[in-house]
């Protein structure tokens, strides 16, 4: 479907980031009035986000980062909203130059949105202008995840993966893509399985950016002395070993939710420290994701009052557990290790797994979003 047609649909609207500039005036007026806390004894992140370095990082957003050029930049993506299960879904959907490109619906995790696949889009839909193959092209749907963002949040508990993943089946039926891709990482390696669940017969593939096959306590047993060395590192990694948002959202997100509504330095340093804990790639934070990629992030959440909402995932699950998969279709990963591919083959038809692809941060797409592209091109060319 052309997006001249897409617009004028009575099902879909065209949509534009125009947040007022009184809401840019009172983030800045918090900023420059925050109530500093003193320093914990402890070296570096050892307490948490030091408090140096959270003062530079507030300094800059209040008085140097350009919300409106970063609003502009994500307006340059065509943006629309639709009523999906009672929902307003809001989504970015852009259309390759190449006619015959692949779809391919991209789910950001949490705490992220869509500013996630800013750097990823332009290399998957317009591999041309990148230096790669163009009949690997594709055209990207990136939804904003119900409760992130732009997209209404839920309105009862109860919402699983799955329910999301049925959204975004009647998006892509309602936008006309008879056959498509599905990836996603974090939150979105759970709702991208589900997608192929749901619709196997237009799915081609399913593409999870990590997390299939990690192994468990209840793995141990099975496990050669590698394997269990591995495991043990794992558990030693800042992502494992943190701040355990699961059992903190799980417990009391309303709670934790007016800190971070109503105190901007508060809720970015809850980012700083998850961001930070997602993050084993040996660098500092900042030369990893960049401050204005972390700044744009978490102002959408400011902006959007979606903190509290973003949370329920966490609330209404009881347990935290690793995606598990699907074999309805084929699954690639971008990185197999640290999970084991013996067990990810216990739930997935597995077709890709690199172990060779460049490392970095949680959030792949806004570390290495070139190296991520060509390596969605590489999974899909054969299931086109």
């Amino acid at each position: 479907m052309p997006p001249s047609v897409l617009a004028m649909s009575n099902d879909i609207r065209s949509f534009r980031i125009e947040i007022p500039q009184r809401e840019v005036d009172d983030l800045r007026a918090r900023l420059a009035g925050t109530r500093w806390p003193g320093q914990l004894p402890g070296e570096g992140w050892s307490r948490g986000v030091p408090v140096s370095y959270l003062k530079e990082l507030c300094g800059y957003w209040q008085a140097g980062y350009d919300w409106r050029a970063h609003e502009a930049r994500l307006n340059e993506f065509p943006q629309y909203t639709t009523e999906i299960d009672g929902q307003d879904i809001h989504f970015l959907h852009v259309r390759s130059p190449e006619p015959d490109a692949l779809a391919l619906i991209l789910t950001h995790g949490w705490p992220n949105s869509v500013v996630e696949f800013t750097d990823l889009i332009g290399p998957l839909t317009d591999p041309r202008a990148h230096g790669a193959d163009p009949s690997q092209a594709f055209h990207v749907v990136a939804p904003s995840v119900p409760g992130f963002g732009f997209s209404s949040p839920p309105r009862e508990s109860g919402w699983t993966p799955g329910r999301v993943a049925g959204i975004w089946a009647e998006l892509m039926r309602r936008l006309g893509y008879r056959r498509y891709g599905t990836e996603g990482g974090d939150l979105g390696a759970y709702v991208a399985p589900e997608v192929a669940k749901i619709a196997p017969d237009r799915v081609a593939g399913v593409y999870v950016i990590s997390g299939l096959g990690f192994p468990t306590q209840d793995d141990v047993g099975d496990m050669n002395d590698d394997e269990r060395a591995d495991f043990a590192s794992m558990m030693q990694q800042d992502w494992a070993k943190g701040v355990d948002h699961h059992g903190l959202l799980r417990a009391a997100p309303q709670t934790f939710a007016y800190g971070w509504h109503d105190s901007p330095a508060g809720a970015l340093a809850w980012m700083l420290q998850k961001f930070h804990e997602f993050n084993p790639a040996g660098q500092p934070l900042e030369q990893v994701i960049g401050c204005d990629a972390l700044l744009t992030n978490t102002s959408l959440y400011w902006l959007t009052g979606t903190f509290g909402s973003s949370s329920w995932p966490y609330y209404d699950s009881r347990q935290s557990a690793w995606p598990e998969g699907q074999r309805a279709v084929p699954t690639g990963v971008y990185s197999g290790p640290p999970g084991l591919r013996r067990l990810a083959e216990r739930h997935n038809t597995i077709t890709h797994w690199p172990e060779t692809n460049p490392a970095g941060h949680h959030f792949i797409a806004m570390d290495h979003p070139a190296p991520l592209a060509a390596d969605l091109r590489t999974f899909f060319a054969p299931l086109r």
